[in-house]
């Protein structure tokens, strides 16, 4: 550690905390010290995520039902060429915000998460939109994903054998009893379900490969034929150009929902051993990431499956189970039998793994917010192993909002649930991204260098700018469709216009509001606190490295170390 850095970090009594602690209310100080909560309880988080629980948490965050089913639709509507582009894209501006996180996260490991980023090195007003969006988000997806598990189960099980609100029961019961029993056992159970998520899209992507080159039963090496017939592009609402250049930009908004979740690294660093170096380490690796399990997995399924297929156009009409991906068309296509059941089994483990790390990250985002005074003071309690009990179970009763769709109709009012998550996502990576922009501008103000950080985002902040205007864009756009509907068809689709537009102005209300209620809250770039804090992660991080040192630390990573680490 620089030891410029070590005698600067005294924290508490650094002039620019003095001097902005008069401009905001005291509940605006950083939450890093212990204090009482007035639940007769602490609350410090438990730092019990292994570099290997961070690694395979950052992978299994990227891997969802929105690559192994939505790209299907995606496919369908626009083409091959388009959805290599749209994620190669999206994914290169996904690489970018976790850059600019991982920068932060290694500098300050905050309980809070980006939230306090916001808070600390922005405006406050800033911290709390962005706290309540993001919380607002998991509360929703959460329910949605159960729903999901419980319509997975119907391939073999019909809903006319068992309501699907048992499933969902049993689901929302074991996810809160993961949460429940502590950030290890979390971390366990969550590496363990990322570990079989990697593996099977691994196997995806070669099966694909061995397909595309003529591996399966028909003999049929396709290459690159149905880039040429029926093509690479397909038209989307309107004709010729026009309609191709609606198709790309529709795949846009399909590829940012299905890199929502890549950024919950952030919410983890609050519980991670050794931050400084686990962060950066799962950022620096997002990159291949993107690259294998995305951009390479969208462009073999180009290969194996023309975009007229009818049984493409089946699959988009299902319902999240195996029957609605793309992959197992390019089974069927190929000739393979009994496949479609084992990948059903995974597609269960994956959309089971995402409400379980959902609730996690939706207890953790409630919490923060308490900790900083802008939630209930309970909110912030935690038990001896560092659970928010209180936080988890609030955020556990809107998992209830799953049983609406044991109702055929409220699938539908679900589905405009999902449409209100993707805005929301995106208003998080842009206030990921403003934060940044506001934390090098403190850090040069107040003479940091980028020698003296023990991570540095790559492209530095003009790669945050870039990616900033790029989400921007997508977030104004994204419904689009909703306008040229109305043209065409002289019918205006105000549910869907609602539904995806009305995060941008409930994130602006909350900026404003908070602005009115606590006015000149902006922080100026020499008055930024960089420092508080600082020392007691400081301390943590050269015990943690001491105790590694003298072999201390348990052994139970073995096998990760030994034979799966180096995959990645």
């Amino acid at each position: 550690m620089n030891s410029t850095l070590s005698h600067r970090a005294g924290g508490d009594t650094s002039p620019s905390s003095n001097s902005h602690s008069e401009k905001i209310p005291q509940s605006e100080q950083s939450e890093i010290t212990t204090k009482d909560n007035g639940v007769g309880g602490h609350n410090d988080l438990h730092r019990g995520l292994k570099a290997r629980h961070i690694t395979m948490i950052a992978i299994g965050g990227a891997i969802g039902t929105g690559l192994i089913i939505g790209t299907g639709s995606a496919l369908a509507r626009a083409g091959p060429g388009s959805i290599l582009i749209s994620y190669t894209i999206v994914g290169f501006l996904v690489y970018l915000v976790m850059c600019a996180l991982g920068e932060m996260a290694a500098w300050l490991p905050l309980g809070s998460g980006f939230t306090g980023y916001a808070t600390r090195f922005c405006d406050p007003a800033l911290g709390f939109a962005l706290g309540y969006t993001y919380w607002f988000k998991y509360i929703i997806v959460t329910p949605n994903q159960l729903t999901a598990a419980a319509l997975v189960i119907q391939y073999w099980v019909p809903r006319e054998k068992v309501n699907p609100g048992v499933w969902i029961t049993v689901f929302l019961v074991v996810i809160i009893f993961i949460n429940y029993f502590g950030i290890r056992f979390f971390g366990e159970f969550e590496f363990w379900l990322s570990s079989i998520k990697v593996v099977t899209i691994v196997a995806l992507i070669l099966l694909s490969l061995v397909l595309a080159l003529g591996g399966g039963p028909d003999h049929d090496r396709k290459g690159f034929r149905y880039w040429k017939d029926p093509g690479a592009f397909n038209t989307y609402i309107a004709k010729g150009d026009k309609g191709r250049f609606l198709g790309l930009w529709s795949t846009f908004v399909t590829a940012t929902f299905a890199y929502l979740g890549t950024e919950l690294v952030g919410v983890t660093v609050g519980e991670a051993q050794n931050p400084r170096k686990t962060i950066p380490r799962a950022i620096k690796l997002t990159f291949y990431r993107i690259v294998i399990f995305y951009v390479l997995s969208v462009f073999l399924l180009g290969m194996l499956v023309p975009y007229n297929s009818d049984e493409l156009i089946f699959a988009t009409k299902a319902k999240s189970s195996a029957a609605a991906s793309p992959f197992v068309v390019a089974i069927r296509l190929s000739g393979i039998p009994h496949l479609a059941g084992i990948l059903n089994a995974c597609i269960l483990l994956f959309v089971f793994s995402a409400s379980n790390s959902d609730l996690y990250i939706a207890s953790r985002t409630i919490y923060g917010l308490a900790c900083e005074g802008r939630a209930p003071a309970f909110l912030a309690y935690t038990d001896r192993r560092g659970v928010p009990t209180y936080a988890l179970g609030l955020s556990s009763l809107f998992g209830l909002l799953a049983f609406m769709n044991v109702s055929d109709d409220s699938k539908v009012v679900f589905g405009y649930f999902v449409n209100l998550v993707t805005i929301f996502g995106i208003l998080t990576w842009i206030s990921i991204l403003v934060t940044h922009i506001y934390f090098v501008r403190a850090r040069r103000a107040q003479g940091i260098t980028d020698d003296q950080l023990a991570y540095t985002a790559p492209f530095g902040v003009w790669g945050s700018y870039g990616a900033l205007i790029s989400c921007s864009i997508i977030a104004i756009f994204k419904n689009f469709n909703v306008f040229t509907y109305s043209k065409s068809y002289g019918s205006f689709d105000y549910k869907n216009f609602i539904t995806g537009y009305l995060g941008i102005p409930l994130y602006l209300i909350m900026i404003v509001g908070y602005k009115l209620r606590y006015p000149n809250t902006g922080i100026p770039a020499s008055q930024v606190d960089l420092f508080t804090g600082k020392e007691k992660i400081d301390r943590e991080e050269e015990e943690y490295l001491r105790k590694k040192a003298l072999k201390i630390d348990n052994q139970r990573g073995l096998f990760y170390k030994t034979f799966v680490a180096w995959l990645f």
